[in-house]
């Protein structure tokens, strides 16, 4: 029973299907090829952005970095959520790809920030004039790293202040087909209908063996990305095999099934926590729960075999209540998800 991450499980059996087909014949490498065109091409519809640069990559940590090099300049200030992944999880890569770029954290419930602190904070980093830097970049998470949502609102008024400061604003959207699903509403009106300037539009962890897609919705901002990517070496000799997993999972809708049952399968969790005189620490949006749960509870769910992490430390043994993170994934079995639930109901 794991419940550590969705990228503990495998890949989705049409993405391993399309892998093995595009494995027939010689096509031309470094993404001239038909199925890399046309995995662009379904993105920039999916998205509705027909004008979109898309280009893909093998990680989110690549993703993320490199958009924050085509934007921040070295001397620059990026702004994100204290969680954000760029922060606590990128081992320093947006700091590398920038060459020196600071990353400026701002606090938040839930993981998300607010406009007003994001404002008060960009106002205080442009005001030390040449010794505080440059603002360059926001950064937002949708899903964020507590499983909530950017509503479609919140997003547009995170955009207001970057675009007000003439900042773009890019979105680390390695769940945001999680996202999209739980929010109901189109990939566009997520991204940059809501003013997202850059979206790197996750796969991995929905079914996708190793794929993400970085996408400039403003072809302009995208000039020399391609020289970035390759300096970085995520320009695959066989692009095309990145390339086949995001259309595998977007071509027919499947990116946002798999997405929306392993969202049901995180509020069935969240269910049973509170049954169980569990609390939730934050509010169950996507496919993530934050929670608390008795020490009995902790000590029964160990015992029948499941596995997840303490949070927000995971050595922290002892507590009471003990906090824990649980995240479901496309494939997590119903048969894993009942027994923790008989496990944490005793």
């Amino acid at each position: 029973m794991n419940f550590a991450s969705d990228n503990t499980y495998g890949a989705h059996p049409a993405v391993l299907a399309a892998l093995s087909d595009c494995n027939d014949g010689a096509v031309m490498g470094y993404g001239a090829d038909p199925v890399t065109a046309r995995a662009e091409a379904v993105i920039r519809e999916v998205l509705e952005a027909p004008q979109a640069v898309v280009r893909f990559v093998a990680t989110g940590t690549a993703a993320n970095a490199l958009v924050c090099g085509q934007y921040a300049p070295r001397y620059g200030r990026i702004y994100c959520h204290q969680d954000a992944h760029i922060e606590t999880s990128e081992c320093g890569a947006p700091e590398f790809f920038t060459g020196g770029a600071k990353l400026v954290t701002v606090p938040g419930n839930c993981g998300k920030m607010q406009p007003d602190e994001l404002a008060s904070r960009m106002w205080r980093g442009a005001a030390g004039g040449m010794n505080g830097g440059r603002n360059g970049l926001i950064s937002i998470t949708n899903a964020t790293e507590w499983g909530t949502i950017y509503s479609l609102p919140e997003i547009a008024a995170i955009a207001d202040v970057a675009h007000e400061a003439g900042l773009p604003l890019h979105m680390d959207g390695a769940r945001f087909a999680n996202a999209v699903a739980a929010a109901g509403c189109s990939a566009a009106d997520m991204s940059w209908r809501a003013g997202v300037d850059a979206l790197c539009f996750g796969g991995t962890k929905n079914g996708a063996m190793g794929a993400e897609a970085v996408v400039f919705f403003d072809p302009a901002h995208a000039e020399d990305f391609d020289y970035r990517r390759k300096q970085s070496g995520h320009v695959f000799s066989k692009q095309r095999f990145l390339a086949v997993q995001m259309l595998a999972l977007l071509e027919g809708g499947l990116w946002l099934e798999l997405a929306k049952h392993a969202n049901d399968l995180a509020a069935g969790l969240a269910e049973a926590i509170l049954a169980a005189g569990g609390d939730l620490l934050a509010p169950v949006q996507s496919n993530a729960v934050f929670a608390t749960i008795p020490p009995e509870a902790h000590a029964r769910a160990k015992e029948a075999g499941a596995i997840y992490y303490l949070w927000p430390d995971k050595s922290a043994e002892g507590q009471d209540p003990v906090p824990i993170r649980l995240v479901t994934a496309w494939n997590t079995p119903d048969a894993d998800v009942a027994a923790l639930i008989a496990a944490l109901k005793g």
